[in-house]
């Protein structure tokens, strides 16, 4: 461990002291969405006018005409970003609750049960509108891109998110698609904060934080406590490229900065130290890189509610994040849960 990293771990201390110590939950806000799971080539990108490892919002319509075009069969699980995060918590054997709306019909109940089997107590507002779905197109270099169809997540009313959805809360962790939807982020945040609950923000995809420069730095500065990025993200919210020169602009108002750079690791930034967390693997091929920043904030949200020290929450972030990209999707196997946990528990 190199003296940056020894700084941190010393103050680690003021970080756990913020969180109440009769609280041992994660709540995610987001989208409720069904993950349609498609393999092609760029060649298919290009044709559907798909933007590389990016999110385009779509009609229904549209995902039902692409998937007909796929040129093997789709595979469709329980997704969202938030939604991804709070489920791996709920594995791993924390306190989980989601909040957001589906429709009444099968995809909406489907939605429904597998949040339970996963051990996630879903507090989830019911619409006569589609449920809605995310077409992932995975190519060859495990890259996806997103075409979202939001349905009846859309409808979600700034009102239905009040502080009872964050009771026992001691972490509200907002995905960054909900910056689409301002007034309904603004809602979610002071609501959260109301209820005493640290703020966790995943800034979701580089296009969406290109479209809300204009109030993305006053949103974190204003209510955020732990921001998460991948390099794509942490290069359009800071307009660095390089990692380490964009770390400390990225931590600029927030108590932890936690910055995924895939197989090259991750950086945890506080009070102007950084901790470097090696990765998981042995240089196995990925897969798919679905879920993959979503599992890595399971795995660090719950070393923090269990106030793990913080190279162990980076360290579990990475292993999550690891496994789910050996899988299609962002289900992890049960079996390779029992290992994750067998870790943690070593």
């Amino acid at each position: 461990m190199d003296s940056q990293n020894t700084g941190l771990v010393a103050r680690q201390a003021d970080i756990y002291s913020m969180l109440d110590p009769q609280r041992r939950g994660v709540v995610g806000v987001g989208s409720a969405l069904v993950d349609i799971l498609a393999r092609e080539d760029d060649a298919f990108l290009m044709h559907v006018g798909a933007i590389k490892g990016g999110m385009t919002y779509v009609e229904k319509a549209f995902i039902d005409q692409t998937v007909a075009r796929t040129t093997t069969p789709a595979c469709i699980v329980p997704g969202g970003s938030a939604c991804n995060t709070v489920v791996g918590i709920g594995r791993l054997g924390g306190r989980a609750r989601f909040v957001g709306k589906c429709g009444n019909g099968p995809m909406g109940q489907l939605f429904v049960d597998d949040l339970q089997k996963q051990g996630v107590e879903a507090m989830l507002i019911r619409s006569d509108a589609p449920t809605g779905r995310v077409l992932s197109i995975i190519t060859p270099d495990a890259q996806r891109s997103m075409f979202t169809y939001l349905g009846a997540s859309a409808e979600t009313r700034p009102g239905e998110i009040t502080m009872d959805c964050f009771q026992g809360a001691a972490i509200v962790h907002i995905e960054g698609y909900l910056l689409f939807n301002r007034d309904l982020l603004i809602a979610t945040l002071t609501a959260a904060r109301a209820a005493g609950a640290l703020i966790s923000l995943d800034l979701a995809s580089f296009n969406v934080v290109a479209e809300a420069r204009d109030i993305l730095p006053d949103l974190v500065a204003r209510y955020v406590d732990i921001l998460l990025a991948n390099e794509d993200e942490a290069e359009a919210y800071t307009g660095i490229k390089d990692p380490h020169q964009a770390l400390p602009i990225l931590a600029q108002g927030v108590t932890l900065a936690v910055l995924k750079n895939g197989a090259r690791g991750s950086l945890i930034a506080h009070a102007g130290e950084v901790l470097a967390i090696t990765p998981k693997g042995n240089g196995e091929a990925v897969v798919d890189t679905t879920g993959a920043g979503d599992l890595y904030a399971a795995g660090f949200l719950y070393g923090l509610i269990n106030r793990m020290p913080l190279v162990q929450c980076g360290e579990l972030g990475s292993i999550c994040g690891y496994e789910v990209c050996q899988v299609i999707g962002a289900n992890i196997p049960e079996e390779r849960w029992t290992a994750i946990k067998r870790e943690v528990k070593a």
